[in-house]
């Protein structure tokens, strides 16, 4: 008989994806999740069979949260579309300062995933494609409804701007990681709402 779990499985998968999300797949080694879970190596593959069902998980577990977060900000009905969408570029924006504090920022664990896998891994690659299906279609949505509302002028079709916003977002994340300041990450961020704004 197998015998039961002695660990919180939420606390340590969201130990192991911060091992992940600063190291990276290929970076992060079973020392290192060893080491940050507080598990033995026996334990790791116990409970999770391999480090890369760990890292699905754990991925899984980030994309979860993250779209989370920013369906909660442009799905609120509480005001215009186009400010629900300013407020996703400051989320993200605040997001890279709160993570990072006074070390550099390690960016989005989805976007450092997609660069280190470059779609080598049918797996994680499905995994990832259908986390941005539905973060498009949350942009595309909020897209439609500043049309509706006569904010978003741009001529271009609402599907095309909203993958613009979305490599938008993982651009502001990738310049984080490259040192950018706050001023530089709020211009990218100005810069795409003028692009959806201005006719």
């Amino acid at each position: 008989m197998a015998r039961p779990r002695t660990f919180d499985e939420d606390r340590v998968l969201d130990q192991a994806m911060r091992a992940f999300w600063r190291h990276g797949y290929e970076g992060t080694s079973t020392r290192d999740l060893c080491e940050a879970t507080g598990l033995d190596r026996s334990s790791v593959y116990n409970a999770f069979t391999s480090k890369h069902e760990l890292f699905r998980r754990a991925l899984a577990r980030y994309t979860e949260a993250m779209t989370a977060a920013q369906l909660e900000i442009l799905e609120s009905g509480d005001r215009p579309a186009v400010e629900r969408i300013r407020a996703l570029f400051a989320k993200i924006i605040d997001d890279e300062f709160t993570y990072r504090g006074d070390a550099p920022s390690i960016g989005c664990l989805g976007v450092n995933t997609t660069v280190e896998f470059r779609g080598r891994d049918p797996e994680i690659a499905g995994l990832l494609e259908r986390d941005a299906t539905i973060r498009l279609e949350s942009l595309r949505a909020a897209v439609e409804a500043g049309r509706r509302d006569g904010d978003v002028r741009s001529a271009r079709d609402s599907a095309s701007l909203a993958r613009y916003l979305n490599a938008v977002t993982a651009g502001i994340r990738v310049a984080a990681q490259g040192g950018a300041d706050r001023a530089t990450l709020e211009s990218l961020a100005e810069t795409a709402m003028d692009a959806l704004t201005l006719p």
